[in-house]
């Protein structure tokens, strides 16, 4: 017998949500992807069509969940021009005022409803490390999304449904997200720090991601805002020059802010997503005693490469 009966992805077709249908399929009696696009069934995995706007039939599939984890949202890989900005907000907080709508409707709701967030709600920060109590405020269009989707998700009180917003910092993966073209980078010489380097960057191995959301479902006392960060930050520089001397390549040329500017233009995003100091620390799951499979950054581009 598995230890859950039912793990529902809103959003699950991307590239967090693969890597939670793949570690569930083996514990869950069901794993159920919500997504604008129909795919057939693989093992246990089953995809429902949906809008995120409106409801359907995948309502009905919501009940008797053990996690409901909503990862909606347009990539804010882009240029932040005033149409991509009204979609950025609109794919997280829509999806976000739906499920709530439909929750309070179930009579066998989810137990635990975990909706995506960023580390970068919090400010650019080289001076001191931001947690969940005393973590201060950024600005800019990056944090107000993170704002309004979470208002959106905490606006409405769900009685029998526990609530997690999870301030996820860099997911590093083998396969895809962010690592993959830091180490095409350095593969091919470019691998150097970008803009002075001094701006620290919050991580994650992708493996302690699908272990926290697990390790939540076990914790029923937490609930609120939780920071998905490993415990030890690095600045950028170390970061490629740790990614340098793994994967062997003893020299990387950097990347100015200028030379950023222009490439970011030219690739069609935004240098926000680079040279801010994003200095996060998990307080909350550190103080409940979660584990870190991959605690040091090493570690986690070992797993990367090789």
């Amino acid at each position: 017998m598995k230890t859950y009966n039912k793990i529902v992805l809103a959003g699950g077709n991307g590239y967090l949500g693969t890597v939670l249908a793949e570690h569930y399929k083996t514990i869950a009696d069901e794993v159920i992807i919500l997504s604008r696009s129909f795919k057939p069934a693989q093992d246990n995995i089953k995809t429902l069509v949906w809008d995120g706007k409106h409801e359907g039939e995948w309502v009905n599939e919501l009940e008797n969940t053990d996690l409901l984890f909503n990862l909606c949202g347009k990539s804010v890989n882009c240029r932040y021009t005033e149409r991509n900005k009204k979609e950025i907000i609109a794919s997280r907080v829509e999806p976000t005022i739906l499920l709530n709508n439909v929750i309070l409707k179930l009579k066998h709701p989810p137990k635990l409803w975990i909706n995506s967030s960023s580390a970068t709600r919090y400010r650019y920060a080289e001076d001191r490390p931001q947690d969940e109590l005393n973590g201060e405020a950024g600005y800019g269009f990056s944090v107000e999304v993170c704002k309004a989707w979470e208002n959106a998700f905490f606006e409405v009180t769900t009685p029998h449904t526990r609530k997690v917003a999870l301030r996820m910092g860099i997911v590093f993966g083998k396969h895809d997200g962010v690592f993959p073209r830091l180490l095409n980078l350095v593969k091919f010489g470019l691998g150097g720090q970008q803009g002075n380097g001094q701006q620290y960057v919050s991580w994650i191995h992708e493996d302690d991601i699908a272990q926290i959301t697990e390790w939540l479902l076990t914790h029923p006392g937490l609930y609120g805002v939780i920071n998905a960060t490993a415990p030890n930050p690095v600045k950028n520089a170390e970061e490629m020059r740790l990614i340098r001397s793994i994967y062997g390549k003893p020299f990387g040329l950097p990347a100015p802010k200028w030379l950023l500017a222009i490439g970011a233009l030219l690739i069609g995003t935004e240098t926000e997503l680079i040279l801010k100091s994003r200095w996060v620390i998990p307080a909350r799951l550190l103080e409940a005693g979660y584990v870190f499979k991959m605690p040091k950054i090493e570690e986690a581009i070992k797993a990367c490469i090789y």
